[in-house]
This record gives C-alpha cells, structure tokens and sequence, in this order.
C-alpha cells in the first residue's frame, strides 16, 4: 500500500519555535508519508531565507521547499501558523485536498481577552484558495484551546470548520541530561527577540537580581541597546550563544513575558526541562506542560529557588519527574495520536 501524501503549506522563515516545531514534525512525519514542503512568499517576511532548523531537517531528509506553488495537492494539506496572513488579503495559490488541517500556532486571544489577531482575516485566505472535503483547525495545546474556544464564545465564526479533538502539540525530540549534583543560583532566560516575549522592567528584575551569582540572558536584543540594563544581567543576542552552552551556565530558567502575552506552546520551556533545569513560568503557561514547569507569580521566584538550593535531592528529584513528562510530547507519542489522522483521511473524514 502507498504511503499518503502529506503536503505541508508554511511560511518557512518564521524564527524560534515555530519553525523547529515543524521541523520536528516533518522529521517524524516522513517515516509513514510522503511529504513536500510548500513555502509561502508571505508579507510578514522579505528574502528567502529558510529558518536555520527548518533547513538542516530538511537538507538531511533530502527535502526542498517549493515556493508559491501554483496548486498545492495531498491526501491531507496542513498549513501551519495562519497568523502568517495578517499582513496580507490574498493567497497566491489553490490547495486541493481530502483533509486541510491548520495548525494553530498562535493563540487567537491575549490575556486581556482582545484578539491577538484578525483570525477571521487569515482564516478566510484559506478558506477561499482552498477545495478540501473536510477543513479542521487544530491547538497545539490546553492553552491554546481554550483562546480558539472563547474567540469563537465571543460570536466569531469559521464556516465549515471543525476543531480537531485532539493537539497537535510540538514534538520535544530533545536529549535528556541529568540534573547537576551540584547547584547554585544561577538563572537564566531564552527566547527569540520580540518585544512580546519580554516582562516589564520590573519583572525582570524581580526574576534576575543581583544577589543571584550570575544572570544569563540569549535572545535579548530588545535589551541590549538600552543604557540602563542593569550590569549584573550577561546579555547575548538570539543565536549568539549555542544553545546547549546557554544552559549549561545555569540551573534555573525563568520565563515570563509580556503581560499582553502568553505563549501557546513555549518549546524553550521543554528544551530546558530536557537540559535537566528547572523551570519556572506564569500559571497559564505552566499549565500546557502538567506539573512539569513550575507555576509561579515573579515574586515568588527567589522563595522556590532558595528552597532548591537547600535541597538538592529534591531538585534532582522533580528534574527528573518533569523529563518524564515529556515523554507525552515525544516523537513517538506524535505518531501515536496524531499519525491515524495523515495515514487514513478518508476515515477521519468519515
């Protein structure tokens, strides 16, 4: 029996987690498909310059991307991230396909409640390039759900839609390491350079003070052309630090972000707990990765690191119970649940 063929539509120069997430997916997804890449000359971007990951995966499977396709076909379509058409008002392409399944990476609410983005927008770009017999729309995970579920609370609609029961959750194919017997106060932070993905001032330096031994920070442009960062903060610009090196110059990554923010995903936080770290973030971002990132508000950050630091059984310990949690987002669990839908569409859509 033939393999079925599995099209991928992205924009494929989207920085940080977005284009390692499929580059992940596709690494996976080629042992049961057969899959090409469609790229998409969106507005958001200039040049073509493929993502660093996205590109390595794809050289090393033999793949390329195929830009601005005229028509697109597969037995299952998927697009990822829709939020890439905010900028525009038309695809210059036709999708032909049994399934279509958009992947929604951004979520389409803030935390205030205001959309994130024009979702009805981007979403009727493809709804009108597009022949498929079914059309879903998939989270990638509890939090994500739950901003596509009060968008469509709040009145919006999406013609002819389903939302798939199941996430299509990032695939966190990472090597575990062991926590270190030894630890200290060592913190840091790692996120691509949006302004977004950065707390206020004040948050900042509540998460990384002076007391602690050393404070390091990659991805922060944002910060590094203000005068008045403070002098106990090691700054390194995004990419300007390999990553496994990153973490081994801490123990304790903190993430929080803007307040008008929240992450629908958030792979550094996986990538971190991989690294054998503990992690700690805002309640609704912990959520997505249950009970393996540690929920927290910024002031309480210094009273979880101190009782850490007293006792590193017990860092050790829920290292270790946070690593096994990712075994719900492994490449194999991917395939597991996710797998039936691209290997048999004419079922999904029955």
């Amino acid at each position: 029996m033939p393999k079925p063929h599995v099209a991928y539509v992205i924009e494929p120069r989207f920085p940080g987690g977005t284009s390692s997430a499929v580059a992940a997916e596709i690494e996976v997804v080629s042992k049961f498909a057969r899959v090409t890449v469609h790229g998409l000359s969106t507005s958001m971007f200039s040049g073509r310059d493929v993502s660093p990951n996205l590109h390595a995966t794809l050289d090393r499977l033999g793949l390329e991307v195929m830009w601005d396709s005229p028509t697109i076909s597969g037995d299952v379509v998927l697009f990822h991230n829709p939020s890439c058409l905010k900028f525009q008002d038309k695809i210059a392409t036709k999708i032909i396909t049994s399934h279509l399944i958009v992947i929604a990476h951004e979520n389409f609410l803030r935390p205030s409640g205001a959309e994130a983005f024009d979702v009805a927008h981007c979403m009727a770009q493809i709804s009108a390039c597009s022949v498929a017999l079914r059309k879903s729309l998939a989270p990638i995970s509890d939090w994500n759900r739950e901003t596509i579920s009060q968008w469509h609370a709040n009145g919006r609609q999406l013609d002819n839609w389903s939302i798939l029961d199941v996430d299509w959750f990032n695939i966190c194919a990472f090597d575990i390491l062991d926590p270190q017997p030894q630890i200290s106060d060592r913190r840091g932070r790692l996120s691509r350079p949006g302004y977004e993905k950065f707390p206020t001032n004040d948050v900042m330096e509540t998460c990384f003070p002076a007391t602690a031994e050393c404070n390091v920070i990659l991805g922060a442009n944002p910060l590094m052309a203000d005068p008045m960062v403070p002098a106990h903060w090691t700054l390194y610009p995004f990419r300007g630090l390999p990553v496994d090196r990153f973490f081994e110059m801490i123990d304790f990554m903190i993430y929080f972000t803007a307040p008008t923010f929240r992450e629908s995903f958030g792979r550094v936080m996986a990538e971190g707990i991989a690294a054998g770290k503990i992690v700690i973030s805002d309640p609704d971002t912990a959520r997505i990765f249950k009970g393996a990132v540690i929920a927290a508000q910024p002031d309480q950050v210094d009273g979880i690191i101190q009782s850490y630091l007293k006792s590193p059984a017990k860092y050790a310990k829920d290292v270790r119970s946070a690593q096994a949690v990712l075994s719900q987002f492994s490449p194999d669990a991917f395939a597991r649940q996710l797998g039936p839908i691209l290997t048999a569409p004419e079922k999904a859509i029955a």
